[in-house]
């Protein structure tokens, strides 16, 4: 009963908007509240004014977001000295994964894109090399976070004017490009969101395809845990225990690591800083090469492809012509992006982690995934209903809601074998795999294409930095000065962070 009432007081904003126009029309009959004589939608409490030192009004209203989760809007106003404020906070929990965003914005219309930037988010706009840290929670949109960049800005510019006026004449700039950017001058730029907490979010749309809107999750560092209070400065847990870290498998052999000999390794959790304990082992994939799957206590595996980076990367492409095909064994590396254009399906590198499952299973587990985002609640239904009677995605614009709908039913009839479809692999370091039906002939619905890798993805990939000439000569280095983009094949380098 409890848990039923939380959910009721956390509506998403649609319905927050009618029923706070209800109220508003019979707040004389019934005093101000709800018609079952509840709280009331906005809860206002009297609260010190730190500008005048005088009481003011604080106003909080719990709420659902569409496509995220439920967030506390508040908002701060003076009748004395005319001072107002607001922000939002999270009302969930710290994720057990940090979140980053990269959103390229290329015409006026992504301007209006929703955002929510919590108090632990940092965001920048790359292409003006400006940020903002974390601190207050935001909900608005880009256009909103690029006028309050100008207006944040300009506050002490009169001071700076007479004191620093170097400064005051770069900043000045750097405002008048954030307006003209919010005006929809300026494309293409780019905005991005990295929140260790998790609670960050940009609005997804159905149009994104090709790099617009890419998100990815990281496993947290030590500092980000110590920043978040998960772990004190001395490395310990928030429960006084000391941290872990990992260490040798406790069953390991001397000499080298047995093929499906499950090892155990004693670690840290990512989501919470506590002792937790990650199972690895190694499996021999035909056709294909050896691959490493772990999987960790707080529900989270993934497979890690071994081996020398590669000199290409590799395409493959497979034609959906009927369930059989559906069955086939198919690894999807933490690199690799996956596509389906007959679907409108685009997954970036780093969404999803490494996957070894079914084309089935992946299509699957890609719209569970998405529905989570997208509507307010679990699908475990197919009418993706509430117990109370609610619809999943009521408060999303009834275009956008059509949209989606149709891209859903678009993923259960190629999940269901209903039409046939393509799916690409693109895999930059050749970690990726699908299974033959005809092996060792060659498949006809099968084509493994190998190209040559972008600047970019070399770039992404930490490539264009790794020096490998000469090396374990003596000295165990080159001579300074040579280019050490150039000889990138000999070792995959360390990723800076582990998406899942």
């Amino acid at each position: 009963m409890a848990q039923e009432k939380d959910n009721r007081a956390f509506e998403d904003v649609g319905k927050q908007v009618d029923a706070l126009r209800s109220e508003s029309e019979t707040e004389t009959q019934n005093n101000g509240t709800d018609s079952d004589g509840g709280q009331k939608l906005v809860e206002e409490i009297e609260s010190l004014c730190m500008n005048c030192q005088k009481n003011g009004t604080t106003r909080l209203l719990l709420t659902r977001i569409p496509y995220f989760r439920e967030v506390i809007l508040m908002s701060f106003s003076c009748p004395h000295c005319g001072l107002q404020n607001s922000e939002v906070q999270s009302a969930g929990e710290i994720q057990e994964d940090g979140v980053r965003y990269k959103y390229v914005l290329s015409e006026s219309l992504d301007l209006q894109r929703q955002v929510v930037k919590s108090d632990t988010c940092t965001a920048r706009f790359e292409d003006v090399d400006v940020e903002i840290p974390a601190g207050r929670g935001r909900l608005t949109n880009v256009e909103g976070l690029l006028l309050m960049l100008a207006e944040d800005l300009g506050l002490e510019q009169p001071a700076r004017e007479k004191s620093v006026p170097d400064a005051h004449a770069k900043i000045e700039q750097i405002i008048k490009r954030a307006k003209r950017m919010s005006s929809g001058e300026g494309f293409p730029f780019t905005f991005t969101l990295d929140d260790p907490a998790g609670n960050s979010w940009v609005e997804p749309s159905t149009t994104d395809k090709g790099g617009k809107l890419v998100r990815a999750q990281y496993k947290r560092s030590l500092e980000q845990n110590r920043a978040l209070a998960l772990v004190d400065a001395d490395g310990e847990n928030a429960d006084g225990t000391a941290q872990q870290s990992t260490s040798t498998p406790d069953n390991a052999p001397a000499d080298d690591f047995v093929p499906e000999e499950v090892y155990s390794f004693h670690a840290t959790c990512p989501g919470c800083a506590r002792p937790c304990t990650t199972k690895m082992t190694m499996v021999d994939v035909p056709n294909f090469k050896e691959v490493v799957v772990m999987s960790t206590t707080y529900r989270s595996n993934e497979i890690k492809t071994g081996g020398a980076v590669p000199d290409r990367g590799s395409r493959i492409t497979l034609k959906v012509k009927n369930t059989q095909d559906l069955s086939r064994d198919i690894l999807k590396s933490e690199t690799c992006a996956l596509s389906a254009p007959e679907l409108g399906l685009s997954v970036e590198p780093g969404t999803m982690g490494g996957r070894f499952t079914t084309v089935e299973g992946l299509l699957t587990q890609v719209r569970d995934d998405l529905r989570r985002h997208i509507f307010d609640f679990d699908d475990d239904d197919n009418d993706g209903g509430g117990d109370d009677g609610r619809q999943a995605g009521d408060s999303l614009p009834e275009g956008t809601k059509r949209k989606w709908k149709e891209f859903f039913d678009r993923l259960d009839e190629a999940i269901s074998g209903e039409m046939e479809f393509t799916m690409v692999l693109q895999d930059p370091l050749a970690g990726s795999y699908v299974q033959s039906l005809n092996s060792p002939d060659p498949d006809p619905q099968i084509s493994i294409e190998d190209y040559e890798r972008s600047n970019e993805e070399n770039e992404d990939l930490g490539l264009n930095d790794v020096n490998v000439e000469a090396y374990g000569a003596e000295g165990g280095k080159t001579d300074e000065g040579e280019d050490a983009g150039d000889k990138a094949s000999g070792g995959a380098p360390h990723a800076a962070d582990q998406v899942r």
